[in-house]
């Protein structure tokens, strides 16, 4: 009998407090998790008792947010919170971004390799490409065109894969007796050369179990797409509701198929918040909570509510602790330019309050449920059923708490319904994201 298709989890880790900035300020948030290397390797662990498949760390270049009320939304170095873990953990996959645009292909290639070897086998890379400006400066560069950063990513990625690729598989032969510790003429030089980066090689690190890191990607648009179906075996996505995250899955299979790739072979994670308590109300008070702390941002999120329904909202024109008046009800409508306004309208429509609606995460950047655990899973297999992701990236509202209420009360839930392992396949990512064994280039594929 063939095994139902099951779903994967990648754990979103956001500089450790959780998706809301002003999660740090909730009681029984260490206020200095920041720092704190052990609140990540904490997290991870408990995400491997609940047999995630990885955890994921976005990662931008640069200082984003106003530090006065808000958390940074990164950890301080992607790459050592990942090495903390590493020591720490067997199972979990690692993946880190780390920006083609503004790191040398080598310094890529041997930081994730070691790592892939460390952790024997369980790290990713996701690839991305860096258009912010503040990010430029911080590199005293002035931000390139989309085409070029594109063009920046394929030659970074082929680089990088050609000196992970750089040892043959038997290059290190470890023979004491006859002291040789590998056979140099099995390592070679890789001698590329583009129009922006270009490596001599080879890189100083043999494979690991998996070969090399898996690659991941996070771009839109039709670069985005090409750079996913070329080279990535993951790709992190944003959709807001089922048809878009359909859309951009099958997109992301044919474009794997146009390079001669097995569609199965590259897995679309959808982004997704949470708040869970034993009562539907229980989790959305956790959000309104949350909201609490920062009252500054409910003007700008009023009037940005009003601008997804067509309505000239703000917190001098209507009461925000009480439903929209019926008037203004028959005038709105669901800006066609933001798929998240049709989930604003529908609890508009049912009488919510303002403040309400908010809480239930509607302009958030992932689809939010605010409820209990069964409404999170119902939320998960309702996308994954209809095709709409082969997994997702699930980020908690409130890391101290939320990770460990996910794994206790949402996956067994999942497991139950057959829609989670119970198990992991084996011990690198690759074994369990269900995708093939790769050292070098697709093309020099040699296992």
């Amino acid at each position: 009998m063939k095994k139902r298709k099951e779903m994967q989890l990648a754990l979103q880790m956001v500089s450790g407090y959780g998706a809301e900035f002003s999660a740090w300020r909730m009681p029984g948030t260490d206020p200095a998790a920041y720092t704190n290397t052990d609140s990540y390797v904490e997290r991870a662990k408990i995400a491997e008792k609940g047999k995630f498949q990885m955890i994921f760390i976005a990662d931008t270049p640069a200082l984003t947010v106003d530090l006065g009320p808000q958390t940074p939304m990164f950890p301080m170095d992607p790459m050592l919170a990942l090495m903390a873990v590493a020591r720490e953990t067997k199972h979990i996959g690692l993946v880190a971004t780390h920006s083609t645009t503004f790191n040398y292909p080598y310094n890529i290639a041997r930081q994730f390799k070691a790592l892939d070897v460390i952790s024997n086998g369980r790290v990713g890379w996701n690839a991305v490409t860096s258009s912010l400006p503040v990010a430029a400066a911080n590199f005293g560069a002035k931000v390139a065109s989309r085409k070029e950063r594109y063009d920046m990513a394929h030659e970074s990625i082929q680089i990088v894969q050609a000196l992970w690729g750089s040892w043959e598989q038997d290059a290190w032969t470890l023979d004491a007796e006859g002291g040789k510790f590998a056979d140099m003429d099995k390592i070679q030089p890789i001698n590329l050369e583009g129009q922006y980066y270009s490596s001599r090689g080879p890189l100083p690190i043999p494979p690991s179990e998996q070969g090399q890191p898996v690659i991941f990607q996070a771009g839109g648009g039709e670069e985005g797409l090409e750079l996913a179906g070329r080279y990535a075996s993951g790709v992190y996505a944003n959709p807001y509701d089922i048809e878009t995250a359909r859309e951009h899955r099958q997109a992301l299979r044919q474009s794997a198929t146009r390079f001669g790739r097995n569609p199965d072979d590259i897995k679309m994670y959808a982004g997704f918040m949470f708040s869970i308590g034993s009562t539907k109300e229980e989790g959305l008070e956790r959000r309104r909570q949350l909201m609490s702390f920062n009252p500054e941002e409910i003007p700008g999120r009023v009037s940005y509510l009003g601008s997804m329904v067509g309505l000239p909202l703000s917190v001098n024109s209507v009461d925000i602790e009480q439903p929209l008046s019926a008037d203004l009800l028959k005038k709105a409508y669901a800006n066609p330019m933001d798929p998240r306004s049709h989930r604003a309208l529908e609890l508009l429509g049912k009488g919510l309050s303002i403040r309400d609606v908010l809480a239930h995460g509607v302009i958030n950047y992932h689809p939010v449920v605010a409820g209990t655990p069964i409404q999170v899973a119902d939320f998960l297999e309702e996308w994954f059923l209809a095709g709409a992701c082969d997994g997702f990236s699930v980020v908690p509202d409130i890391a101290y708490d939320g990770v460990a209420d996910f794994v206790e009360h949402v996956v067994p839930i999942l497991q139950e319904r057959g829609l989670f392992h119970k198990e992991y396949e084996g011990k690198t990512l690759r074994e369990n994201m269900g995708v093939p064994y790769q050292y070098g280039s697709l093309k020099n594929n040699n296992k």
